[in-house]
Order: C-alpha cells, then sequence, then structure tokens
C-alpha cells in the first residue's frame, strides 16, 4: 500500500512538472510576429495582411532606418492600431566577425559597455518622440548581446521590459528567460517550414516567436505568399493560439509563470 502511494505521489509530481503552460482562453501555445531594421515593406506588405487576419505585430525599428525618417507618420498610424515599435538600436551594430557586412564603425567587438547603452537609451528617445511610449522591448541586432567582449544583457533589464534573441523554441516555459527569448530568423521559408514552427511550439505548449527581416523581396527574405499563408493558418486555427504583440505575450508570461 506504501508502495502505491508513494508511485502515485510520483506520478502526480511528474505530471505537474510537465503541465503545459496556461496560455489565454486554452490555448495550446502563443505565437509572436516580429519583424526587423524597419523597412518599407513592413507597412506596405506586413501590416497590411497583419491588420487584415486581425494578427499584432512587433517591428524593431533601427534609428537611421530610412523608412521611419521618410514615413514616420505611417510608423506612428501602426502603433496607435496597436502594432508594436521596438529599439533595434541606432546603427544596427553586430558582431564583424561573424557578418563581414558590418562597417568597422558598427562592430560591436569595437564598441565600449558604455557605447551600446548610450546607443540604446537614445534610441529609446527618439522612438518614444514617435509613439509616446515609455515602456519598450528590445530585439537584439543580429542576436548578438557582446559589446567590446561584455555581456550587456544584465544592463539592459531596467531599459526595456523584455528582450528577443535567437534559439531553439522552448520544451517549457518554467525557466523562459524573457531578456533573451528566442526566435527563429526566417530566410526564405516554406509555408510548410512555417507550419512546422508553429506545430513545435503547439506540441511543447510553449511559444513560436518568428524573427522576419524582409517580407515579399528583399535580404532575409520571406515571400509575400509564405506571409500570407502562415497568417491563414494561424488565424483558421485560432483557438488554438494565443497571438499578440511580443510585449503583450511576454508581459502575460511574467504575471503567470
Amino acid at each position: 500500500m506504501k508502495f502505491k502511494l508513494l508511485v502515485l505521489v510520483g506520478l502526480l509530481f511528474t505530471l505537474n512538472v510537465n503541465a503545459q503552460f496556461e496560455w489565454p482562453n486554452g490555448a495550446k501555445a502563443a505565437v509572436v510576429f516580429t519583424y526587423d531594421d524597419g523597412l518599407d515593406c513592413h507597412l506596405d506588405v506586413a501590416i497590411p495582411q497583419l491588420d487584415e487576419f486581425g494578427f499584432k505585430g512587433t517591428f524593431y525599428c533601427t534609428g537611421n532606418s530610412p523608412s521611419l525618417a521618410s514615413r514616420l507618420n505611417e510608423w506612428r498610424e501602426i502603433v496607435k492600431n496597436g502594432h508594436e515599435l521596438g529599439n533595434h538600436t541606432l546603427f544596427h551594430p553586430c558582431d564583424a566577425n561573424v557578418h563581414s557586412w558590418v562597417k568597422p564603425e558598427y562592430d560591436l567587438n569595437s564598441y565600449t559597455l558604455e557605447q551600446i547603452i548610450a546607443e540604446l537609451k537614445t534610441a529609446n528617445t527618439l522612438l518614444e518622440a514617435v509613439d509616446g511610449k515609455l515602456t519598450r522591448t528590445f530585439g537584439y541586432t543580429c542576436s548578438n548581446y557582446i559589446a567590446g567582449g561584455m555581456d550587456f544583457t544584465d544592463n539592459i533589464k531596467e531599459m526595456f521590459f523584455a528582450a528577443r534573441c535567437d534559439g531553439s523554441i522552448p520544451k517549457t516555459i518554467k525557466d523562459y528567460k524573457v531578456h533573451k527569448a528566442p526566435s527563429w530568423g526566417v530566410e526564405s521559408p516554406t509555408f510548410e517550414e512555417l507550419k512546422e514552427y508553429v506545430e513545435v511550439a503547439k506540441a511543447n505548449g510553449t511559444i513560436a516567436v518568428f524573427m522576419f527581416h524582409s517580407v515579399g523581396g528583399g535580404y532575409l527574405n520571406i515571400g509575400a505568399n509564405e506571409h500570407r499563408k502562415l497568417m491563414e493558418y494561424v488565424k483558421a486555427n485560432e483557438d488554438e493560439f494565443y497571438c499578440d504583440s511580443f510585449i503583450n505575450v511576454m508581459s502575460y508570461i511574467k504575471q503567470n509563470q
């Protein structure tokens, strides 16, 4: 009898540890659409498709984005419509040892910790002037978080509500790190690959965060048709997926983790 009781307790403990995270309205997983660099195609292709299906996206915009400079009022309007404008630095510095296209003056290896923090603070001020928001999330440029040999993750935790990096779909939300939230940086994906990514998150009961760049033509591209098919798929199965902006989903995780 004692042995059976111990087995039962062990089984209940295992079920509790592996229990699916409780997403809103009984959803099985969360899906987040994020877009980097503040591009014209985001305004022309991505946002109209998001709006068509009633989804909210997160747009990590660099301070020196030509689109932000020339279409400022349009970027301001998307925030009024519920989309999120996130910090993506001023000049998009990255690790030049990994990315050969990085200019020497924007090589994170030559940055100091003080320099990257000053750049992020200035970018926050610029974005506040655009949308009036005081709370913001951050998208690591090239998913790099080392500046001058120093990891600046801890330094940004008071500056940003959450931050998106790259990485695999989590198997659990228990130890989910909202300041290094993993995502998939897509490049010419098929619809089946996009669908599979969402299905893995659903099987894990966790979260699928997409990191898009160009939509409908350009670098690190996703075709406009593939992007639309993904929207259609998530919409057709909206009872299974909690889909919202990055900041809103991270807020829910923080409150219920």
